[in-house]
């Protein structure tokens, strides 16, 4: 797959499609692009071109603990310098989770180059705020703090990112771990800061002020609940809500591989959308 030079990391990334507007999405979690493959496949068949990256930290790019702003600003930042090396911008800004609160963060610093938003399985509530800052920092702090680096490089979380990128391993040996211990705790206040607001991430003020078309999409799992999107959908001026024939379900997080089935309603949906707007 290609690779772009963008804020001085390598970025995997890939373009799926030959013409048409330009549509990035951003998937959840810390996972690779992957997973949004054939869901980019189907888009790109209806005439869209999708710019699908693994962000810093992620996949197969480059790995860099380091950054003063929540690691969505960041992703959110990289890719916008991406889509311009593209010539993709103004561009549709779609994800899900995480990817959802890149694309929301994308818009706020970068409103003049976003067409829309596509916004998938909102993140919210009170367990997502107690279990995520956990999930993404807190228990690679205590690692670095227990173990060292070789604690944090021989978790399942790393050693699978790893697979992906190998040259990430020795990047990440060689941090100082007092240096990784103070970047990620200040990424985890930064997150605990803004973890409990309805829409996780943002403040009521910053999700009215959006004016860009956006369309909703909600999950149906503890950490990405319907009512979260809701939310997002009744602050967000002008959205479009469409749920998904699914029930709220009392788990942690679903999978989006078990949303395989509901992979042709959401590709229609934000097609249908992006084609209005």
């Amino acid at each position: 797959m290609p690779i772009a030079k963008i804020n001085g990391l390598n970025l995997n990334y890939e373009i799926v499609g030959d013409d048409g507007p330009h549509v990035a999405l951003i998937t959840g979690g810390r996972r690779g692009y992957a997973e949004f493959k054939q869901l980019a496949v189907r888009i790109s068949a209806e005439g869209f071109r999708v710019l699908l990256h693994d962000r810093r930290n992620t996949g197969a790019s480059d790995f860099s603990i380091e950054g003063k702003e929540v690691e969505e600003a960041i992703w959110a930042d990289d890719l916008y310098e991406l889509l311009k090396i593209h010539d993709a911008i103004p561009a549709f800004i779609g994800g899900a989770s995480s990817g959802a609160r890149t694309a929301i963060n994308f818009c706020i610093r970068h409103p003049e180059s976003t067409r829309a938003l596509l916004l998938l399985r909102v993140t919210g509530g009170e367990f997502a705020a107690g279990h995520l800052p956990e999930n993404y920092y807190g228990q690679f702090i205590k690692m670095a703090r227990e173990g060292g680096m070789e604690a944090v490089c021989a978790s399942a979380q790393y050693q699978e990112r790893f697979k992906e990128n190998p040259s990430n391993l020795d990047k990440i040996m060689e941090m100082n771990v007092e240096e990784y211990i103070s970047t990620m705790s200040n990424w985890m206040t930064l997150f605990e800061e803004v973890a409990h607001f309805p829409v996780m991430g943002f403040r009521e003020d910053q999700l009215r002020a959006i004016k860009v078309p956006t369309i909703i999409i909600p999950g149906n799992d503890r950490v990405h609940s319907s009512a979260s999107g809701n939310v997002a959908h009744d602050l967000i001026a002008g959205s479009e809500l469409h749920p998904l024939p699914v029930i709220d379900k009392d788990v942690p997080v679903i999978p989006f591989n078990e949303w395989k089935e509901h992979e042709p309603e959401i590709s229609q949906t934000f097609t249908e959308f992006m084609l209005r707007h």
